[in-house]
């Protein structure tokens, strides 16, 4: 590989200390990236595996609710703004710097992101917040941390054990889906997901480089065709 030119680098824009540690925004060159205590979580430069979990989740039809657990760089959230029938995206995300970010150095990457009038912000832990959102939805987007099976904080395991999936599954309204995604695959967390869905199935999104991305989707209905970006 070619040694970065200068103005490829990374460059810090912006560095927040967090209960849960150190959390970074720096830009290589048009790109920006987003770093935990040191590890990578995630950058602008593809975003086809986040879009992926939103139009493998969201059913067919029309004036549809989505819950997305996690804002990440915005990808997610733009997919469902794109969606037609979507009338309303809670997006429930932990970190405060995650969303001043979305409104300043990211915005204008993906539309109108959490200015939407469509979108509800909720700034909280996800784990929290399943005990107290109201309502039903027609899908349900977790995109927490680098999945189940490579957390870079331990405390978010809670978002992906019986419990939670358990409560996410009660939220669902009848036909909905849960995607969760996955920077590998997770048998074990596979296996989870069947003791509380009746369908469990993967896409697997190749990535330039290490294992593919996974887009887990749960149902309790049998498996049909998404709802798909005009």
């Amino acid at each position: 590989m070619n040694p970065l030119s200068g103005s490829d680098r990374p460059v810090v824009v912006d560095r927040r200390h967090t209960p849960r540690g150190e959390l970074v925004l720096r830009r290589a060159g048009e790109h920006y990236e987003v770093i935990a205590n040191g590890t990578f979580l995630m950058d602008t430069r593809d975003g086809r595996s986040e879009r992926a979990l939103v139009r493998e989740a969201v059913p067919a039809g029309c004036d549809l609710r989505l819950l997305l657990g996690g804002l990440g760089v915005g990808f997610s959230l733009d997919e469902a703004l794109r969606l037609p029938a979507v009338s309303e995206v809670v997006v429930v995300e932990l970190e405060p710097a995650v969303v001043d970010w979305a409104r300043s150095h990211l915005r204008g990457r993906a539309g109108l992101g959490v200015d939407d009038p469509r979108v509800r912000l909720v700034v909280a832990d996800l784990h929290a917040a399943l005990e107290t959102l109201t309502g039903r939805f027609d899908a349900v987007c977790l995109d927490i941390d680098n999945g189940p099976g490579w957390l870079v904080h331990p405390a978010n395991a809670a978002v992906y054990a019986d419990a939670a999936l358990e409560r996410m599954r009660r939220l669902l309204r009848p036909g909905g889906r849960l995607a969760v995604w996955a920077a590998a695959a997770d048998a074990g967390f596979a296996a989870r997901l069947r003791r509380h869905f009746a369908a469990v199935w993967t896409v697997a999104i190749a990535v330039p480089r290490g294992p593919d991305d996974v887009v887990y989707v749960a149902s309790d209905t049998e498996r049909l065709s998404p709802a798909t970006s005009p």
